[in-house]
């Protein structure tokens, strides 16, 4: 599944680095994702919020086909256009467009596609992700990355996160 999510930037970033996403009028960058249907993250790209969806998508696919060769379908939302849909093609991908259904109100999570959604809940749970604080992309990527290992390490190994909702206080022994 492809997404993307539009996020403030902090003062340390250069104004080179982004860009004004016109939709959702937010000053800052643009976190592409790729998941698989568990939620799990498969490519990432980082850009300036003005890139359009399609045009990262297209990097997107491409990296997708490179490491992960047998992916044969691929879902996206409204903001994919058709000609990506034809790159995916040639990679040997099916690619559909998920749309809303016409005529309903406020939030309804979309059948296939609220996984990747979920991915960027995960994602929120991590403080420096919660703005973009990196000055180069490619930091975010890997700040990205960090986040999904930690998510997957936790799993594995059954721990959690210490919290401060916690009501039993941490004693030592």
């Amino acid at each position: 599944m492809l997404d993307a999510q539009s996020v403030k930037t902090s003062t340390s970033v250069p104004a080179a680095g982004q860009g004004i996403d016109a939709g959702k009028k937010i000053v800052g960058r643009k976190r592409n994702i790729v998941t698989d249907t568990l939620g799990l993250l498969l490519a990432v790209l980082v850009t300036a919020a003005s890139v359009q969806d399609s045009a990262a998508g297209a990097r997107l696919l491409d990296q997708v086909a490179a490491d992960h060769p047998g992916t044969r379908k691929a879902w996206g939302d409204g903001g994919y256009r058709q000609h990506l849909v034809e790159h995916a093609a040639t990679l040997g991908i099916d690619m559909e467009i998920t749309a809303r259904t016409p005529g309903t109100r406020g939030f309804t999570p979309i059948p296939k596609r609220w996984a990747v959604e979920r991915t960027y809940g995960w994602l929120m749970l991590h403080r420096r992700l919660a703005r973009d604080y990196e000055t180069l992309p490619t930091r975010s990527e890997a700040m990205i990355n960090l986040a999904i290992i930690d998510l997957v390490a936790r799993r594995l190994t059954g721990e959690n996160t210490i919290s401060w909702r916690d009501p039993t206080p941490q004693t030592k022994q």
